[in-house]
């Protein structure tokens, strides 16, 4: 009898062991099951799933070069994703340079949290150096939302110390000059073309004055067969504008042209004018609700008698516009309503509505619509007699009309996965250009 009690005893040992090593088997099947494995990653998100969303808004041709020098985000695709929504905004500078605005707005859980920063451009910058300048401005608008992540841990910061700021005497009085010039030559057996043109310009810009003189000249022959058709089109334009306050600006247009489209041996024209922003100017890359009035004298010489039986005349015009300007995170519009009618004849009017709008309608969807509609009573340069078709397509002549129609709209629409983090420049691919 204790023989059967000691063997039941040693009997419990490899129980023990069995159940050991059903259990180890169970715990070894869980970890490694791939769907467990799924589970514990959902769990926890990686680095790279929890870093900082963001979306490009006009960056435009720079977005590869981004993505390759701030690889510690995820870009994407749809903006209402995003956790950061950066848009870039431009103008242009008085000396040709371009002042880049880039606002951070903070979405989710950054909400509330924006910034704005701005860099400007010299004209004869390398794009290399806009490049860089635009990606060190974004590293530095990035790092409120980095701070509260986990690669703040991979972040540090560097100073480049700058010499203190020195009064530079200019020696052109802020004074910029262009010149430019250029040929188009095509050749074919019975059609030949040439196409010059050059044009010269001076401007100065300061906080209180812009002062912007251009001259410019443009000439075209067109043979075909045994026919040769030439057109040439000088003119000068001048603008003086006085910087009132934040809103108001007072100026003065003058120009002076030939033209054979429109019938025109010279025409000299000069007048003052006044604007009003309902904005303040310096928002002016954002939003912009101008409206413009000016008179001015126009003293005309035509090529040839026109359908009123003119050869020459003095007249005063009249001109009313308001544009509104608007770009944020749900896309962008701009629209000019402009009234206009020769004093001695209110019967002599035009009127033109035009403009643009681009929705971002929800995800990837956008809408894109443009156009313009004029009514036109005051076409006086119309040339008498009759018109050749050919003088009409090669815009020697115009023919007469009351209206002028056209429009254009357009989607996009995007689908797939959101994050757009990759670039691969083979075959050209980095340098993808993408409309918005």
């Amino acid at each position: 009898m204790n023989q059967v009690k000691k063997h039941n005893k040693y009997n419990r040992l490899p129980d023990f062991l069995k159940m050991s090593s059903i259990l180890i088997f169970l715990l070894g099947f869980l970890f490694s099951n791939p769907s467990f494995a799924e589970e514990k990653k959902k769990n926890k998100p990686s680095l790279e799933e929890s870093a900082t969303k963001i979306y490009l808004d006009g960056f435009r041709y720079n977005e590869s070069y981004i993505k390759t020098e701030i690889p510690f985000v995820n870009y994407i695709r749809d903006r209402e994703l995003a956790e950061v929504h950066i848009m870039s905004t431009t103008q242009r500078t008085g000396a040709r340079g371009t002042e880049y605005t880039i606002t951070f707005y903070g979405q989710h859980q950054f909400a509330n949290l924006n910034d704005t920063l701005k860099y400007v451009s010299k004209q004869a910058d390398a794009m290399e150096i806009t490049r860089q300048e635009i990606v060190r401005l974004l590293k530095i608008g990035l790092m409120p939302y980095i701070s509260k992540t986990a690669h703040a841990d991979y972040i540090s910061i560097s100073y480049r110390r700058k010499r203190d700021p020195v009064a530079v005497e200019d020696k052109w009085n802020n004074w910029v000059f262009f010149i430019s010039g250029s040929a188009d030559l095509e050749f074919e057996e019975n059609d030949h073309k040439t196409e010059l043109d050059g044009a010269l310009s001076a401007e100065r810009v300061t906080p209180d004055w812009r002062i912007s003189l251009s001259g410019r000249a443009d000439y075209n022959l067109r043979k075909i067969e045994s026919s040769s058709y030439i057109t040439k089109n000088p003119s000068f334009n001048t603008l003086i504008v006085k910087s009132i306050n934040d809103h108001w600006s007072t100026g003065l247009y003058g120009s002076a042209l030939s033209s054979d489209s429109y019938n025109s041996k010279l025409t000299i024209s000069a007048g003052p004018a006044l604007e009003f922003n309902l904005f303040p100017y310096s928002v002016s890359t954002r939003k912009e609700f101008r409206f413009l009035y000016k008179v001015e004298y126009k003293n005309i010489r035509y090529k040839s008698e026109t359908i009123f039986g003119k050869f020459d005349e003095q007249l005063f015009k009249q001109t009313l516009s308001a544009t509104l300007e608007l770009r944020d995170k749900w896309g962008s519009t701009v629209g000019t309503l402009e009234g206009s009618n020769y004093l001695h004849d209110f019967g002599l009017l035009r009127l033109r509505l035009s403009g643009r709008i681009n929705l971002r309608l929800f995800g990837s969807l956008s809408l894109d619509i443009s156009g313009s509609i004029a009514m036109i009573r005051d076409d006086l340069s119309l040339r008498k007699g009759d018109r050749e078709v050919d003088e009409v397509l090669l815009r020697l002549k115009r023919l007469s009309s009351d209206y002028d129609i056209n429009t254009r709209i357009g989607f996009r629409y995007t689908f797939g996965s959101i994050y757009s983090n990759v670039v691969n420049p083979r075959f050209g691919g980095g340098n993808t250009r993408r409309r918005r």
